[in-house]
């Protein structure tokens, strides 16, 4: 298992992320951020901690913690 940390104020919508993630946990979620991007939600309970997301994100918006 994993925590992700998510600043969606540093989201600029390009939403890799989604297409990254092998468990497809990631998804676009309507909302947008303060900048009008459009940004993703998480299924953390499903998230193995792989980090492509983190790996594959530009605007390094994203953070994986891996637990024990």
């Amino acid at each position: 298992m994993a925590q992700i940390i998510y600043d969606k104020k540093r989201c600029k919508g390009c939403h890799y992320c989604v297409d990254a993630c092998p468990k497809k946990i990631i998804t676009v979620s309507g909302e947008l951020n303060d900048k009008g991007y459009e940004v993703v939600e998480f299924d953390e309970a499903q998230c193995i901690g792989c980090g492509s997301c983190y790996t594959i994100c530009p605007d390094y918006a994203i953070t994986i913690i891996k637990e024990d």
